[in-house]
């Protein structure tokens, strides 16, 4: 029979080695420019939330959303597919478009649009600028597919909402696009964690005033400032805490710390 001396070293090695493998998970980050590196630009005094969401979290994060980018794009460039390659068992991976998925109009197809509805299995026709036909899908689809991929090696996807524009309805933020409610819906067919970011960025900024809020957008109303990015990255921490994820868990004392309440 072991002794207890041997017991306790079985037991702590048993939790060094937990408290390792916790600590090698990372977080991943889809999306576009909203969330990306370089926010609307290269010398555009903007940055994406993305930028800011480290200082909240025990575990590093590393940033592979990029400007210009759809659900559809993301998945046609292979970034989807790079990121489910790069993960392993217990990383988190969060998933946010919106703002570039709307229809290309009555012009050629853009290479972002998608069908403009939330049926998994909903297709529709495009052109290109050539006339040559395009089978594009949903965007329910198309993030599906990444999310259930990711599940499938053991990741935990997060689908989080677009952030919203700057534009206002009298002293608070307009209303959500139909990508936050196909968001919502991806989430729930898929048993992923939700962040609803637009509500938690909109209360923050209900909060702030449109006043305040017009500093942080210096080149259009969709990218913010640095300043705004910190901003946002706070309203999706404090989503995440009020939320059903399990990287609240890794949210640390700064995190938890950030304005506003649960929605």
């Amino acid at each position: 029979m072991p002794s207890l001396s041997h017991l306790t070293t079985f037991v702590l090695g048993a939790l060094v080695a937990l408290t390792q493998q916790a600590d090698a998970a990372q977080v991943f980050l889809a999306g576009d420019s909203t969330m990306a590196v370089t926010g609307g630009g290269s010398g555009t005094g903007t940055a994406g939330w993305g930028v800011y969401l480290g200082q909240f979290l025990n575990i590093p994060v590393t940033n592979d959303a990029i400007g210009g980018r759809s659900a559809r794009s993301f998945t046609d460039e292979g970034r989807f597919a790079s990121i489910i390659s790069a993960v392993s068992p217990g990383d988190f991976v969060v998933i946010e478009f919106g703002h570039n998925d709307g229809s290309a109009g009555s012009g050629p197809d853009n290479g972002r649009q998608d069908t403009g509805t939330d049926g998994y299995s909903d297709t529709a026709v495009v052109h290109d600028a050539s006339g040559n036909a395009i089978t594009i899908h949903s965007f329910n689809y198309y993030i599906t597919n990444a999310v259930r991929s990711l599940q499938a090696k053991g990741a935990i996807p997060i689908v989080s909402s677009q952030t919203p524009d700057n534009i206002w309805s009298g002293s608070s933020i307009g209303a959500p696009s139909r990508f936050v409610g196909y968001a919502a819906d991806v989430a729930k067919n898929t048993s992923a964690a939700y962040v609803d970011h637009f509500a938690y960025v909109a209360q923050a900024y209900d909060a702030l005033g449109e006043t305040t809020v017009n500093t942080y957008y210096p080149i259009d109303h969709t990218h913010t400032s640095p300043t705004g990015a910190n901003v946002v990255a706070e309203a999706f921490v404090r989503g995440l805490l009020c939320g059903n994820s399990a990287l609240k868990a890794q949210v640390n004392a700064a995190g938890k710390a950030v304005p506003n309440g649960c929605i």
